[in-house]
């Protein structure tokens, strides 16, 4: 006899400022460990109710407006199932402030000079939570309170995660910590235009030079690397440090239509993949000093590599790498950090179980790269606050190995009507502004983290089919905008003598 699957119901209340039922585009269950659940989740009658394919107590996540905020990916406490229904807004709330408190403790900000505003704004979440929970016999008026409480939390979380950063951002310049290349950009192939490799050489200490197997061998006995000869050589020329890669990505748009013949074959698909990046790395060994050897195999791979499979190809990519390029650096991307990918799709990997497998499994390799891509309506794209990014970096560094951002990117427009749609917004609709800010308050968050070594922009120049609205740092016309602007003097005054 099949067991009955238990069903998770969380009532939303319309207001003024909730008007319309939630984007469920987004939304998926957590479990344990953060790791997303497989389940059926649907709008009916004013509930969320969610039906997911196990009996432990699971969370919600989903795209949620925050009036005086903005719209953000974020998630309940996770609950067991039950017949009353949950209310939604005071267990996001419930969350938030849960956060909140254990993020304060591990920090240990309490005593540092400007923490008593923050604290401040914490009690107010916590009054507002406190509120809305006397008033648990009226949901509508507990939804009200708990708005109030979640709006005090998401300002708390944020200015707790600039301040965390700006102390040990210091510390970090008083120590020496940025001598050695911390910030860059990822070039497109081909040549780069002279008046922006000027603009370049002054930004940024390295840029990463796209290999795109899919261009480089579109069939598979004529590899031509002519437009990474382009990008290299005016790069060099910069004298900006190069790194190289994805070599590795199995995405739709990275693999060669030739590969396909083998998509069930895959000691054909290992070996294509190996003398390719082993003539890759053989050929610019002397000229790239970091390599990122796979990138999102956990993630998004068109050939539904199993769980050996994906490790398998890490090893080969890194092992090769390092045999042929000792000297240079090794780094496992990590696409869609939390993992909402592994929800839809059981084939593949949660991102720390990949992670954690590469350590254990004695491949030799220098760090993790991940990326931070937002403002996309679509899984892994929805946008995170910066308290969350903090606290996945904190999570990471447990790993034991250093980081480094490989790409992080939001909009500077708001998406057109017919796009993807939009994956949330931060403070204001997006704009250069927008982007300038967050884009600056990323890296200082990343880079005041002492085991995150580099930062890397994702794009450099807008192009009208960028999947990430205006995503690049400078318009089309190659003038820049606010965030090349904000990221040069931000890197001038962590390269300045620090203050004593």
């Amino acid at each position: 006899m099949r067991r009955k699957l238990e069903v998770h119901r969380f009532a939303f209340y319309p207001s003024d400022h909730h008007k319309r039922p939630p984007d469920l585009h987004g939304a998926h269950l957590v479990g344990n460990d953060g790791v997303p659940v497989r389940a059926e989740i649907t709008l009916e009658k004013g509930t969320i109710r969610c039906t997911p394919r196990m009996q432990d107590p699971v969370g919600l996540s989903l795209l949620w407006p925050v009036p005086g905020f903005g719209t953000i990916q974020l998630q309940t406490t996770r609950l067991p199932p039950r017949e009353e229904p949950y209310n939604l807004h005071l267990e996001l709330a419930r969350h938030q402030l849960m956060r909140l408190t254990v993020k304060r403790e591990e920090w240990g900000l309490f005593d540092y000079s400007g923490m008593d505003e923050i604290a401040a704004r914490v009690d107010r979440c916590r009054d507002a939570f406190i509120l809305a929970l006397q008033h648990a016999d009226q949901p509508a008026v507990a939804a009200r309170y708990a708005d109030e409480s979640l709006l005090e939390g998401m300002w708390a979380a944020e200015a707790m995660s600039r301040l965390h950063a700006s102390i040990f951002l210091t510390r970090r310049q008083q120590a020496g910590g940025f001598n050695r290349p911390f910030l860059g950009a990822c070039v497109e192939g081909g040549e780069v235009p002279a008046a922006l490799l000027r603009q370049l050489g002054t930004a940024f200490d390295f840029v990463c030079v796209p290999f795109v197997w899919r261009q480089i061998q579109p069939t598979e006995q004529a590899p031509n690397y002519d437009a990474v000869e382009a990008c290299i050589k005016g790069c060099a020329g910069a004298r900006l440090t190069l790194r190289g890669g994805p070599l590795l990505n199995f995405g739709v748009t990275s693999v060669p239509d030739w590969m396909y013949i083998w998509e069930n074959d895959f000691e054909s698909v290992y070996e294509a993949a190996r003398e390719y990046v082993e003539r890759t790395v053989r050929r610019y060994a002397k000229q790239i000093s970091s390599w990122i050897v796979v990138s999102g195999l956990q993630a998004d791979n068109v050939f539904g590599f199993s769980f050996e499979q994906t490790m398998e190809l890490t090893r080969m990519a890194a092992t090769i790498t390092k045999q042929i390029a000792p000297r240079a650096q090794v780094l496992i991307d990590l696409t869609q950090p939390w993992g909402e990918y592994y929800a839809r799709n059981q084939q593949t990997v949660p991102p720390l179980l990949y992670a954690d497998m590469a350590v254990q499994g004695g491949i030799s390799f220098d760090g993790f790269g991940l990326q931070f891509l937002f403002g996309i309506g679509s899984d892994g794209f929805y946008l995170r606050d910066p308290f969350q990014v903090s606290a996945l970096l904190d999570r990471l560094a447990n790993l034991g190995k250093p980081l480094h951002v490989t790409a992080l990117s939001v909009p500077s427009r708001p998406p057109a009507a017919d796009s993807i749609g939009a994956g949330g917004e931060w403070h204001a609709p997006w704009s250069e502004d927008t982007q300038a800010e967050w884009l600056t308050t990323l890296t200082e968050i990343a880079l005041s983290k002492p085991f995150v070594e580099t930062v890397c922009l994702q794009r450099l120049v807008d192009r009208p089919d960028d999947v990430i609205a205006g995503g690049g740092l400078f318009r089309e016309d190659l003038n820049p905008k606010a965030a090349f602007t904000r990221l040069v003097e931000l890197r001038k005054r962590l390269l300045s003598e620090p203050a004593p």
